[in-house]
């Protein structure tokens, strides 16, 4: 003892009272558990969050979409009223910038005059704004006059031409009467479908001919457009006796007539499906409703993916822990099988799937072979990867040494520890199904588009052609995929940091 400890002085010490003693202390948060601590690192990565947010918004969409905005007009993709509609802009239900359905044209001046008979037949102008009137043009050697116009595309529609059973016809006069509606106008004798539009005068060029006033000239003697009895409702054929005038033609025979009417493409869209023409995304070259289409493929290209990662898991797991477990001479052997499947491009072995086997099984069972034929070797080397990693450790040798076997070993105390890295490559591997397979159908090395199917490459595909004069055709499909890539990297990423065990318990 030193000089200083024998001359400390007792009173400088007192009796420790039972509040002063200290104990250990039970903890003041409640512990966390492997997966617990994985979730609250993850969402301690924003990026990761909000990429999981978007992730969730796409996958409602391809579920929820065709289940609730599914109707008779996405189902009838053969009828030729879709035909009609092909190619038209986004409109929104409500007006928003650059979804309101118009675009500005050049037209000519018979053009023009059939805008303005759409005008005054229906009521309703599809010139939005004019912004000149009356331009000409002598560059080609004859003046021309021309009218540049901001019109809305799904008013711009016109009238067409139809047939119709009697009962058709009759049902549709009955329509008429009940809403209101005004579907079927006068037709012009003999006029062909090409010709619906144009039911004023013209002279041979097709120049509008107007009165003295300026109006359009209509093409009947019969009726003009202030005449009440062509605004009529109720529409007569021409062998009506009790009609002054007769403005659906007859054809066929007493027993087999049909009715041949001109009908505004509008209204009869009304009639035929129950709502006002509205696209959101807009409609594709052959008259297709994007939105629901773009829901319809992305709800394929999505069960197509997680159908094969599952797959891929599987096969890879098993496969990857019997190599890294037994090593030696099994893995080895079983390395080289995978060093042969690897070497085979997955564009030939696609190819040729594609011609020789799709015939046999369909084209999406050979598009599944192709992909799990060597996409399994990437997990099955994570799987392997792990299984070295931990096969070592100290809990497996006590679990060897209790007399639990191979299996257990493996996927009972092995398996489980690995399962976030394992977790993490497997949904990185949904992204790359989905962009290898719109690469494919992009490609036009398969085809997956029918009547009853579509895949979002597929739309990628039939939108190229229209870049430069539709390009919202391909846009949406576009900014689908390029949304999807970029969430679930950033969405993998945060997966990864949150499974890795050198982080646990490291953020506080």
């Amino acid at each position: 003892m030193t000089d200083d400890m024998q001359n400390l002085s007792p009173e400088k010490f007192t009796f420790a009272t039972d509040r002063d003693k200290r104990h250990d202390r039970p903890p003041e948060t409640p512990p966390r558990g492997y997966f617990a601590d994985a979730m609250y690192r993850f969402t301690r990565n924003k990026s990761s969050v909000v990429a999981a947010f978007i992730i969730l918004i796409l996958v409602l969409y391809a579920l929820l979409v065709p289940l609730f905005c599914e109707n008779t007009y996405t189902r009838s993709l053969t009828d030729t009223l879709t035909l009609s509609y092909a190619k038209l802009p986004p409109k929104a239900p409500v007006p928003l910038p650059l979804m309101d359905g118009c675009s500005d044209k050049t037209v000519n001046a018979s053009g023009y005059a059939a805008l303005r008979a759409i005008a005054e037949e229906t009521g309703v102008d599809p010139v939005v704004r004019v912004y000149t009137a009356g331009r000409q043009d002598t560059s080609g050697g004859k003046k021309t006059v021309y009218y540049d116009v901001r019109i809305d595309n799904y008013l711009a529609m016109g009238m067409m031409l139809l047939t119709l059973t009697p009962a058709q016809y009759e049902s549709l006069q009955a329509w008429q009467d009940e809403t209101g509606i005004q579907v079927i106008y006068p037709a012009v004798k003999d006029a062909k479908q090409t010709d619906a539009n144009i039911w004023y005068q013209a002279d041979k060029k097709g120049a509008a001919k107007l009165d003295k006033e300026g109006n359009l000239v209509p093409a009947y003697k019969e009726a003009a457009a202030g005449d009440e009895s062509y605004h009529s409702l109720r529409i007569a054929a021409d062998d009506d006796p009790e009609h002054p005038l007769a403005y659906a033609r007859v054809t066929g025979t007493s027993s087999a007539r049909s009715y041949v009417v001109r009908v505004s493409k509008a209204a009869y869209f009304r009639y035929r499906y129950g709502f006002e023409p509205c696209f959101l995304f807009g409609t594709n070259d052959k008259g297709q409703d994007i939105f629901t289409r773009l829901a319809h493929g992305a709800r394929f290209s999505f069960l197509l993916a997680i159908g094969i990662s599952a797959i891929n898991l599987m096969i890879g797991a098993l496969y990857g822990a019997i190599e890294g477990y037994y090593g030696g001479a099994v893995d080895l052997a079983m390395e080289r099988v995978s060093d042969v499947l690897s070497g085979v491009p997955f564009m030939v072995v696609t190819t040729l799937f594609q011609l020789h086997l799709a015939s046999r099984v369909g084209v999406v069972p050979a598009l599944l072979f192709a992909f799990v034929l060597t996409g399994w070797i990437g997990m099955a080397s994570t799987v392997r990867m792990q299984f070295y990693r931990f096969k070592g450790q100290e809990y497996v040798l006590a679990a060897r040494t209790m007399g639990a076997g191979d299996s257990r070993i493996m996927f009972g105390h092995i398996f489980p520890n690995a399962i976030g890295t394992i977790i993490t490559s497997c949904v990185l591997s949904i992204p790359g199904v989905i962009f290898s397979e719109s690469s494919l159908t992009y490609l036009g090395i398969i085809n997956l588009e029918s009547s009853s199917m579509t895949s979002v490459g597929t739309m990628l595909a039939g939108g190229k052609a229209y870049l430069s004069t539709d390009p919202y055709i391909i846009f949406f499909p576009a900014l689908f995929i390029a949304l999807l890539e970029i969430s679930f990297n950033l969405f993998g990423n945060g997966l990864r940091d949150a499974f890795n065990p050198s982080l646990r318990g490291t953020e506080e």
